[in-house]
């Protein structure tokens, strides 16, 4: 039996964001010739990144965007991925670039995420992109945020106004999600917590929460009793777990049914904070393609 928590539509928002981004490149074009471009370079045959890509290469199109994809096989070397990277770097109808992840093992990671232009990085997970968050930085000095929290972020804002004063727990320390939430959630003025594996008594950690992000890839890790009542609960997670007859189904981190009957609001899994990660990676790559051409950048968040 479903709860009383009222759902946060995250399909329904990201859907409102990508209408608001097509009218922002409608007008860069008319006003401006600009055209944002985004490249996606895919390294092997990931069957979920595979789906990932496609996925981000037709919203970009239909956005009215340049979208610009280069597959390369599972066995290429570092060399040759970073000599790409630095092709895209130079080339000036790309204003976004995003390295899908997880690479190969033959390739560092952070090696290849440093060397993309902290101004194309719309994934934004350059080390200068995460200093620029954390310092604050405002202007020619403002952060690409990365794409999923600045979601979250954007539900919040939307389901509470103002969130300052709160109490935020985010469940996760990843550099992709859990840090950057934390360091988003500051700048509203919560009061946060980052929470983790080793977290003393984390369900009391989590019940002190008036908004609980949780962001572990564990599924369904999170009860209904660790939420506070009335809570606006946000779930990152997405698992996939055997079901009946065979089949799988896709869940979050948090223990959807349980928490429903407990929280104020909650993001369903699917359909949740899953749409927005696009949506916002189309946004961002519109700030930097503003920004590179020294043209004053649309509010889309």
């Amino acid at each position: 039996m479903e709860g009383r928590a009222a759902l946060i539509d995250g399909k329904a928002f990201a859907a409102d964001l990508r209408g608001r981004v097509a009218a922002a490149v409608e007008t860069l074009k008319a006003e401006h010739g600009l055209t944002p471009g985004l490249a996606v370079v895919l390294v092997g045959e990931d069957p979920a990144s595979q789906v990932y890509v496609r996925s981000k290469g037709k919203q970009t199109l239909e956005a009215g965007m340049n979208s610009f994809e280069h597959k390369l096989d599972a066995s290429t070397s570092q060399e040759t991925l970073l000599a790409k990277v630095a092709e895209l770097n130079a080339d000036p109808a790309v204003h976004g670039i995003l390295v899908q992840l997880p690479l190969p093992p033959q390739i560092d990671t952070q090696t290849v995420l440093a060397a993309i232009d902290p101004d194309k990085d719309v994934d934004g997970f350059h080390v200068i992109n995460a200093g620029r968050l954390m310092t604050g930085g405002k202007g020619a000095e403002a952060p690409l945020v990365p794409c999923t929290p600045l979601g979250c972020l954007m539900l919040l804002k939307d389901r509470l106004g103002d969130l300052s004063g709160l109490n935020a727990v985010v469940v996760g320390r990843s550099n992709i999600v859990g840090k950057p939430m934390a360091q988003l959630l500051l700048a509203e003025s919560c009061t946060v917590t980052v929470a983790h594996s080793r977290t003393k008594d984390l369900p009391a950690v989590c019940r002190g929460a008036d908004i609980l992000v949780a962001a572990v890839g564990r599924p369904e890790m999170v009860k209904g009793d660790w939420v506070k009542p009335g809570a606006t609960v946000i779930d990152v997670g997405i698992n996939r777990i055997d079901a009946e007859g065979g089949k799988t189904r896709l869940v979050g981190d948090v223990a959807f049914d349980e928490a429903a009957a407990v929280a104020g609001a909650i993001t369903p899994v699917p359909g949740g904070v899953g749409p927005m990660t696009i949506a916002v990676l189309l946004a961002n790559t519109v700030t930097a393609a503003c920004r590179q051409a020294g043209i004053p950048a649309p509010e889309l968040s």
